[in-house]
């Protein structure tokens, strides 16, 4: 239970799920050094290192984590895995004397880090994928819904709510594809010792024995190790990693920006869900603000710094290692996972449930799409023969009119002008002219090349299971 006297971190209780709070919990952390104990005492066994009866008592207390215990063993220690790594010896009176033979912290703290942050990453890719179905089924429900895009946040010309969504899920469909890339490419730091020369393990077992001594143990652990360390892995991974999770929560912020400019009223097309008791402001009971893309905003911009300190880590770890990285690695690896699933959950929560608001969107369509038909209007005529330059400057001259039209609280009237204007007459009739103004069906193929990637993402998808 929280102490709320005292301060208590928001993504232990306010933001992200249980599960990767739960991966990053101290249980699973302890729980993963000594699962690599543990296998590095049974590839010893092989060795004639350690008896059968030993590695028994091993197996027997490597679930018994006690944080108490271990605590207040480093109260004294001020080393938090020699306090855990006692307090796994003192369980077990048979089996650890034997525990950590040649090994170097790192050798336990890198491999357990490795394998918890496959973990969390295999997390992700369960909750991006849910992500990019919820985008299909939106994408292909939205398909042929027309609205007005914006280039500058000023109208420019239609496209469809399908085509709009299709842009954020292809760029999370290429970080996802990244995501499988990066954990199947993660990599521990494997058992090298306190300078990545393996020089104890070769006095214990013989240098010639191992390069299959450390295979041997990426086998039993499950995990992949570099070919060369120092006293710990390169630390350019956790960059690599970090970057990845960063450009996850770039897509998904602008899809909520974007949302947000959205649901104001000048524009008024969409908007995230509202529950029914859901206070909007204190001191506004009209207020219904944009709160939850307003999180992931918030959320993001402080996930996006993550990859320079990752940078840092990496270029400022001098020599063989230095430990100017540790500190900060303790909050920055959660939290950038749980700021990310966060946000996912999120973003999944407002794709799934952001409505539409038809009558803002035909509104917008009226008052500024008539402005872009006219680029199919001026190619038709040209393409008839008119002069080009003579047809854009009656364009444009009858366009201005119509803006300030617009932008006096008036209809739209740059259709009727342009139907009924008469140096057209030579080229087109009115209804003609009325049919290349239908801005319903100026959308190109936005709609087909949505269509596209939502086949292309279910493929991955399904490939991916």
């Amino acid at each position: 239970m929280n102490d709320y006297t005292q301060y208590i971190s928001p993504f232990s209780w306010r933001y992200s799920s249980n599960e990767m709070l739960q991966i990053w919990s101290e249980v699973n952390k302890r729980k993963l050094w000594r699962k690599v104990w543990l296998a590095l005492a049974e590839t010893q066994s092989d060795y004639g290192l350690i008896s059968p009866e030993k590695l028994t008592d091993l197996r027997a207390h490597v679930e018994d984590i006690d944080i108490q215990l271990s605590l207040e063993i480093e109260s004294q220690t001020q080393h938090d895995l020699m306090a855990e790594l006692k307090a796994y010896a003192s369980q077990c009176p048979l089996g650890g004397g034997s525990l950590h033979l040649g090994a170097t912290s790192m050798d336990i703290e890198d491999n357990a880090e490795a394998l918890r942050m496959h973990q969390a990453l295999s997390l992700i890719q369960t909750r991006l994928a849910s992500l990019l179905k919820h985008l299909t089924t939106r994408i292909t429900e939205l398909i042929d819904v027309p609205c007005m895009a914006f280039t500058h946040i000023q109208p420019a010309e239609p496209t469809t709510y399908g085509a709009r969504l299709a842009f954020y899920a292809q760029d999370l469909l290429e970080d996802f594809t990244d995501l499988r890339r990066i954990q199947k490419n993660l990599r521990g730091k494997g058992f090298k010792g306190a300078v990545g020369s393996s020089a104890a393990y070769g006095e214990l077992i013989g240098s010639e024995n191992l390069p299959g001594f450390e295979k041997q143990l990426a086998e039993k652990i499950g995990l992949n190790f570099y070919p060369i360390t120092s006293q710990i892995y390169p630390r350019r991974q956790e960059y690599w990693i970090l970057s990845c999770l960063a450009s996850i929560a770039l897509t998904i912020n602008k899809f909520a920006f974007d949302l947000r400019l959205l649901q104001s009223p000048l524009i008024g097309e969409a908007s995230e869900p509202f529950g029914k008791n859901q206070v909007g402001s204190s001191a506004m009971p009209f207020k219904r603000n944009p709160i939850q893309a307003e999180k992931i905003n918030s959320l993001a911009r402080s996930l996006a710094h993550a990859p320079l300190i990752a940078w840092h880590n990496a270029a400022n770890s001098l020599l063989e290692r230095t430990l100017d990285d540790s500190a900060n690695r303790r909050s920055l690896l959660p939290e950038a996972f749980l700021t990310l699933d966060e946000l996912i959950i999120t973003a999944t929560r407002l794709i799934e449930g952001f409505k539409l608001h038809t009558y803002a969107i035909q509104r917008n369509l009226e008052n500024y799409g008539p402005f872009s038909s006219t680029e199919r209007l001026l190619m038709a005529l040209s393409s008839a023969g008119a002069d080009r330059q003579e047809m854009h400057e009656i364009i444009r001259e009858h366009s201005l009119l119509a803006w300030q039209s617009v932008q006096d609280g008036q209809s739209n009237p740059l259709i009727e002008i342009l139907v009924n204007e008469s140096r057209f007459k030579p080229y087109f009739t009115k209804d003609h002219i009325r049919s290349l103004l239908n801005i319903q069906n100026y959308t190109g193929d936005a709609s087909q090349r949505a269509l596209c990637l939502v086949e292309k993402i279910n493929e991955i998808l399904k490939s991916a299971e």
